[in-house]
């Protein structure tokens, strides 16, 4: 099978696999595994953030930060497709108390001035937007890649209203990639950042997030309120490392195929960018006429997965086990589908 479902699908490397074999091992609740220790420095480092703290899901760092930065009653912003608004099943309302303001973004991105129109001073009567959540990839706009100066308009325009503000980079590699910009750049103005482990970085679990000092030894505390308290878990510390010292050069080759597989679906007519860009390695097309979860189905029967994300939308993500051959066969199983779609 070709499985364009997710990078989420991806399988941990041999030297991944080894290295979780050999790993050193303590009780992290007690914090005293010293591979989880490297993996959270590691992480700082490269996020450029004073501390980090290793999470078994980006959902349950994503909810962390709310809780640390809003109090009960508050409200946070984000962007009407965002994961944290549409994917981790209202867990800001129940697990804090914290409604959340969508607003519309172009491609998913809110720009400086609309943010502030969002955030404009509140009578006592409306509830205190405390937080502004920034996604780094956008996962459902297609991969879109914020360019470093619109991510610090943004996140300023946040602070100046005294928001604090949260990126949520589950894909950030892509993004650094994408942009030629490093991780550290792209997290500098934000309060508190989450990146993945799991997708195109292939390792099999886990998600770090960064922040001050005093934040992380916070997160610590609501990480264990919601059950995230782990023990010997440096078996799976030891895949993130590898994963972060050894998986960012090759995020390319996913960008690449990415852009391929969108060039030959859009090709015939059949399908279009919904977004109108390939920024990294999601392709979002938009199918006409919909029927997608009809042709998913379809594309299935025939060795090729695919996501079916709206009636009419299509999303294609490439990852490590996606090579050229199989976007070729990918190409020619959509492009025969949506022509027969189109001549039905």
């Amino acid at each position: 099978m070709i499985d364009l479902r997710s990078d989420t699908v991806t399988q941990p490397t041999a030297a991944m696999r080894q290295a979780m074999a050999d790993a050193e091992v303590g009780d992290d609740v007690y914090q005293e595994d010293p591979t989880v220790r490297r993996l959270e420095e590691l992480a700082a480092d490269l996020l450029g953030k004073q501390a980090a703290l290793f999470f078994p899901t980006g959902t349950m760092a994503n909810q962390a930060a709310v809780h640390l930065h809003c109090r009960p009653g508050d409200e946070a912003v984000v962007e009407r497709l965002a994961h944290s608004h549409d994917w981790e099943n209202a867990g800001a309302a129940v697990l804090s108390g914290v409604q959340l303001r969508a607003v519309d973004g172009e491609a998913g991105i809110i720009d400086a001035a609309a943010l502030a129109e969002v955030l404009a001073p509140r009578t006592e009567l409306r509830s205190r937007i405390s937080l502004v959540i920034l996604e780094n990839t956008h996962n459902m706009a297609g991969g879109k890649a914020w360019p470093l100066a619109t991510l610090s308009e943004t996140a300023a325009a946040a602070r100046a209203a005294g928001a604090a503000v949260h990126l949520d980079g589950a894909r950030l590699p892509n993004a650094a990639v994408a942009t030629g910009t490093s991780m550290a750049k792209l997290s500098a103005p934000f309060d508190s950042v989450m990146i993945s482990l799991s997708k195109g970085l292939s390792a099999p679990a886990g998600s770090v997030l960064a922040g001050s000092g005093a934040f992380v030894r916070e997160a610590r505390r609501v990480r264990g309120l919601f059950g995230g308290g782990m023990r010997q878990v440096g078996v799976l510390a030891a895949a993130g490392i590898v994963a972060l010292e050894n998986q960012f050069e090759r995020l390319a080759e996913d960008h690449r195929r990415a852009s391929d597989l969108a060039e030959g679906l859009t090709a015939g007519g059949g399908a279009s960018l919904a977004y109108g860009h390939v920024d990294s390695n999601i392709v979002v097309l938009d199918v006409s006429g919909g029927g997608v979860a009809a042709l998913a189905a379809r594309a299935a029967e025939r060795g090729v997965l695919c996501g079916a994300t709206a009636t009419d939308y299509m999303r294609l993500v490439t990852h490590r086990h996606i090579d050229d051959a199989a976007v070729t066969t990918a190409i020619d199983c959509l492009g025969g589908l949506l022509a027969e779609t189109s001549s039905d």
